[in-house]
């Protein structure tokens, strides 16, 4: 796990997959390790957010109990856990996002994402300009696939969607740009896996 961001050298292709993590759990490994490949970067890192404004708080562990977690399920050599996001002074991931891109200029980010967020992105603050500041991979999950393409964010940036079989370009492209991967469905969530340990 990183205090900061992690190291990233100018030319790398590193993605980004953001959220609570509550608990992080195989899921979530198995979309990282899909877009490591899809996506042919060199790094995904988790970026465990200390809270998600559109999820209630009641639940949630502390960021240090879910960041230790994350680090154990993750497992592989190429996905690094980071809490960096508790430092800023606005963690909403359009701040994140712009935070990253200020600070590595040569680094080709890519904002990975679940079907399941493309559904609600609008809901997301500033949602529009995370479009604009690097390109987005959307990993299809089980039952949201109709209700993301079909989604306010899907349907403005539909120019700007890249076919599937070009998904290995989406890190080098000039954003808006993003496409929306088929791969092997996991049903694991993390709401789920709560409420399977409060019985």
């Amino acid at each position: 796990m990183q205090p900061k961001p992690p190291l990233a050298l100018a030319g790398m292709r590193i993605g980004l997959l953001g959220g609570s993590f509550n608990p992080a759990h195989e899921g979530h490994r198995h979309i990282s390790v899909a877009a490591l490949q899809r996506l042919r970067l060199h790094r995904l890192w988790w970026v465990v957010t200390p809270a998600n404004p559109l999820k209630a708080k009641t639940d949630l562990a502390s960021l240090a109990e879910r960041v230790e977690a994350a680090d154990k399920v993750a497992s592989h050599p190429l996905i690094e856990v980071t809490d960096f996001e508790a430092a800023l002074t606005r963690p909403f991931t359009v701040e994140t996002l712009a935070h990253l891109k200020r600070r590595f200029p040569g680094v080709y980010f890519v904002w990975v994402m679940g079907g399941d967020n493309l559904a609600q992105f609008h809901r997301w603050n500033a949602w529009r300009r995370i479009f604009h500041i690097m390109p987005i991979a959307v990993m299809d999950r089980p039952g949201e696939r109709l209700k993301a393409l079909s989604s306010p964010a899907a349907r403005q940036f539909a120019n700007a969607r890249l076919p599937e079989r070009e998904a290995a370009a989406l890190p080098l492209m000039k954003p808006p740009a993003w496409t929306y991967l088929t791969i092997h469905l996991s049903a694991l969530s993390s709401s789920d896996l709560r409420k399977a340990g409060n019985r």
